[in-house]
C-alpha cells in the first residue's frame, strides 16, 4: 500500500510537470497592434497646404501579444504604409511628413506577417494590422467656399473606410471637403474578423462603396461593421 501511494504521487508530480511543459511551450502570439498617436493633425485652415510639406511626426507601433499578455514595441518590425502617399509618406521607421501636396485625412497602417490567425489556427501569411489617421487641414476650411464637407461617423464595428477622389482615410469619426459637384465613392472595408458593412445616408450603395453625390449642402454618412 505504501509503494502503491508514492506511485500515485509519482504520477501526480509527472502530469503536472508535463501541463506545465506544454503550457510553457505555448507560443507567444501577435493578436493586434496599436499605432501611437492614433491621429495626427497637420496645419491650419490659415496656412496654405504646401507651407505644411516637411512637417514631421515620429510614429510608434506597439504588439499587444497573449501566453503571455504584454505590449511591445515593435516599431521597427512593422511594415508601414499610407493609403495616400501625396498627402503624407511614412518610411520605415515610423516617421509620418506632410508632402504639402494635398490635404484631407490619410489612413495610415502597421502590419506584421505572422503564421496564425487571430484565433491561434496555422495560417501562413495571416498579417496582423493596427491603424491611425493624418489630418492635413485644408486653407480656408470653414470660411463658406465652394467646397462641401463629408463627415463618416462610425456607428460600431471596426473597420477603415477610403474615399475616390483622395481625402477621407480613417479607423474612426473624420470629415473632409470636397468641390461642389464632385460624387465621393467611400469604400468600408471591415475588420478584426468582421465581414459586413451598412451604410446609412448615401445616395447609393453598391456592396461596401457608398456614393455621395455634393450637390448644395454638407452629407454625414455613418458606417457600421459587423
Amino acid at each position: 500500500m505504501r509503494f502503491s501511494g508514492l506511485r500515485s504521487g509519482a504520477a501526480l508530480v509527472a502530469v503536472g510537470f508535463l501541463l506545465a511543459m506544454l503550457s510553457c511551450a505555448h507560443d507567444q502570439q501577435l493578436v493586434s497592434i496599436t499605432i501611437q498617436p492614433s491621429t495626427e493633425t497637420f496645419g491650419d485652415s490659415n496656412t496654405p497646404v504646401s507651407a505644411d510639406a516637411g512637417s514631421f511626426v515620429n510614429l510608434q507601433a506597439f504588439g499587444n501579444y497573449i501566453h503571455p499578455i504584454v505590449q511591445k514595441n515593435i516599431t521597427n518590425q512593422v511594415v508601414w504604409y499610407s493609403n495616400t502617399p501625396q498627402m503624407v509618406t511614412v518610411d520605415q521607421a515610423g516617421v509620418l511628413t506632410a508632402t504639402g501636396q494635398s490635404c484631407g485625412n490619410a489612413l495610415v497602417s502597421a502590419s506584421v506577417q505572422t503564421n496564425t490567425s487571430a484565433g491561434g489556427r496555422s495560417s501562413s501569411g495571416a498579417a496582423v494590422t493596427g491603424f491611425m489617421t493624418a489630418n492635413v487641414v485644408c486653407f480656408g476650411a470653414g470660411t463658406g467656399g465652394t467646397d462641401l464637407p463629408v463627415t463618416v461617423v462610425f456607428g460600431g464595428g471596426t473597420g477603415t473606410v477610403t474615399s475616390v477622389p483622395a481625402g477621407l482615410g480613417c479607423a474612426s469619426t473624420c470629415s473632409n471637403s470636397f468641390p461642389s459637384g464632385t460624387a465621393v465613392m467611400l469604400t468600408g472595408t471591415p475588420t478584426g474578423g468582421l465581414t459586413t458593412v451598412t451604410w446609412l445616408g448615401c445616395d447609393s450603395v453598391n456592396g461596401n462603396v457608398c456614393t455621395v453625390n455634393l450637390i448644395a449642402t454638407s452629407r454625414t454618412i455613418t458606417v457600421t461593421f459587423s
